[in-house]
């Protein structure tokens, strides 16, 4: 991951993002699991709600494609889900 300094009024401000643009490296391997399990983008957003996570539908897409970052929390939801590590999905 690389990050891009910016100025803003004084202000050093950074831009984290892979080098392909994208703001996780974790929702390839989400997307990938996710349809290992056959599972809509909705479902795995419901079930990850009855687990106390709440993401929607876009937000599921918004991760896959790279458009949101993912925080420690969801991280680890979407680990104990899987049942994987969650070094597994970040490597």
């Amino acid at each position: 991951m690389t990050s891009s300094k910016g100025q803003q009024g004084g202000r050093t401000l950074f831009k984290n993002k892979n080098p392909d643009g994208t703001l996780n490296i974790c929702g390839k391997k989400i997307e990938m699991l996710r349809k290992s399990k056959e599972l809509s983008q909705r479902a795995l957003a419901d079930e990850l709600q009855l687990m106390g996570i709440d993401l929607g539908k876009n937000a599921i897409q918004q991760i896959e494609s790279g458009e949101r970052f993912v925080t420690d929390i969801e991280l680890r939801a979407f680990a104990n889900y899987f049942g994987v590590a969650s070094d597994d999905l970040i490597l």
